[in-house]
């Protein structure tokens, strides 16, 4: 091993590689990069902070078992908060796309952690005699069980920073603005064509309820995300561990993150299976696809401004037209559904993963970690976008509500217990054809009296959500 300021060699199985002097990667990450120039895409700091915390959980627990120097532990620990805490952070570099199960992205920490540590013991990078990559930081472990940890952990550090928190902010908003137009009737719509009334504070209301349900079914989804195969080493025997290691290290994560972890009951079960990522994607898909359903929504309620619904606006964020002036699109609800276009696509391809594994591993962990923890980010990313730029900023058009509610020809559905379902059948043709009201053509065929029509035809009362018979209370 040579260093200087310009370049040194470093050696592994396969031989010498020259090295830029000032990179704290090593060979192994050298290679990877030589060998996969797929994407330019860089493994997410999420990640990158999952591996970390793995990382110095082993070298806390391992120096304790006796099975790495005090010193040597002390050192890694500090590399790893030093990163943690934003330093070195450009120096994880393998693409995306890279070595079967994650190995060149595994060395790639196990290098930069190794270099650093060597510094902070007053050695020089490169010298792996005195901190060894392999038998120092990676000791006790293997890519096969850590990439799928790291996995986990890094899911659950997206969907605690990103996603859940995302949920709570829009769940909240769209029950405030529930409250705020609850006293607004409009026309609702089936199939696009004129249903009976609906209040406009419902409809918000009812997409805060779904919000919650995803929600929900996310948390449950996530908990498969808590047991942890860590331990488990090359094919899950927990060969060249300490009897003690497996409980410890992730006794000792449960402590880092404040997760309520545990080990996997069979090691070798999960690092074959890659059915907890799965589970949670699904989840994703499912909270996606609603999300363009209800962006889909605004964005017809918003329709216009002189020839489409305009029930309500959406906060204008920037111009729609590079030729028509004065235009405003409703932007933040067309990226939400690009957004969720993605993450539908990124569940396709994690379940194809999923099933590609072989015998005792998963070669395919590293698209499954990328495009999990991706799909988790981008979606909490895009409903924080999505609540204070639009949603909070929602108003109603409460003339042009009721101006479609009064004139919606499915009003007629009140009249059937009173006049029959071929009656108002009639009715309704004959209000069409003619433009009559549907009020003046039973009036005038004396099928109900004006205070019977009066008492039928309240659309407040019409459009009011009845209370279950179960004795729950009706939402207000």
């Amino acid at each position: 091993m040579t260093d200087n300021t310009d370049f040194r060699i470093e050696r592994d199985s396969m031989g010498d590689r020259s090295i830029p002097g000032n990179v704290y990667y090593g060979i192994q990450t050298q290679r990877a990069i030589e060998n996969f120039p797929i994407s330019g895409l860089k493994p997410l700091p999420t990640y990158v902070d999952a591996c970390l915390y793995i990382k110095k959980a082993t070298a806390i627990v391992n120096a304790e078992l006796g099975c790495i120097p005090e010193d040597i532990s002390q050192a890694i620990i500090q590399a790893t908060n030093e990163i943690l805490s934003g330093k070195l952070r450009d120096q994880f570099v393998v693409d995306v796309y890279q070595a079967g199960a994650g190995t060149s992205h595994h060395m790639n920490i196990n290098e930069v952690l190794a270099n650093r540590a060597l510094e902070i013991l007053g050695d020089v990078k490169g010298n792996y005699k005195l901190v060894s990559p392999n038998d120092h930081v990676n000791y006790g472990q293997s890519t096969n069980d850590v990439i799928p940890t790291a996995i986990r952990i890094g899911g659950l550090l997206a969907l605690a920073q990103k996603l859940h928190p995302a949920l709570e902010q829009a769940i909240l908003d769209l029950e405030a603005k529930a409250v705020e137009f609850q006293d607004i009737v409009k026309s609702g719509r089936t199939h696009l064509q004129d249903a009976v009334p609906v209040r406009l504070g419902e409809n918000f209301r009812a997409w805060a309820y779904i919000l919650t349900e995803h929600q929900n079914r996310i948390y449950t989804a996530s908990g498969d995300l808590m047991v942890l195969g860590l331990g488990g080493s090359a094919a899950g025997t927990g060969m060249n561990t300490h009897p003690k290691y497996r409980v410890r290290v992730v006794e000792t994560l449960s402590q880092l993150l404040e997760m309520p972890l545990e080990p996997a009951p069979h090691l070798m079960a999960a690092m074959q299976s890659m059915s907890p990522f799965v589970n949670v994607s699904g989840a994703l898909r499912n909270l996606a696809q609603d999300l363009v359903k209800i962006s889909h929504d605004l964005r017809l309620m918003d329709s216009g401004p002189k020839t489409g619904f305009k029930e309500i606006q959406l906060p204008p964020v920037q111009p729609g037209s590079s030729i028509m002036p004065g235009k405003y699109n409703p932007v933040m609800a067309e990226m939400t559904s690009m957004v969720c276009f993605q993450v539908m696509g990124y569940d396709s391809a994690i379940a194809l993963a999923a099933q590609a594994g072989q015998l005792e591993l998963n070669v395919m962990m590293p698209l499954i970690a990328y495009n999990l923890i991706h799909s988790i980010e981008i979606l909490g990313n895009t409903i924080s976008a999505l609540t204070t730029s639009c949603i909070q900023g929602i108003t109603a058009n409460q003339q042009r509500c009721l101006a479609y509610a009064e004139g919606s020809l499915a009003l007629v559905t009140a009249l059937n217990p009173h006049i029959g379902y071929l009656n108002a059948a009639a009715v309704a043709k004959e209000s069409l054809e003619t433009g009559k009201s549907l009020r003046q053509i039973v009036l005038e065929k004396g099928l109900m009296t004006e205070a019977e029509l009066a008492e039928v035809l309240n659309l407040d009362q019409m459009s009011a959500i009845a209370a279950l018979t179960s004795g729950i209370v009706p939402l207000t």
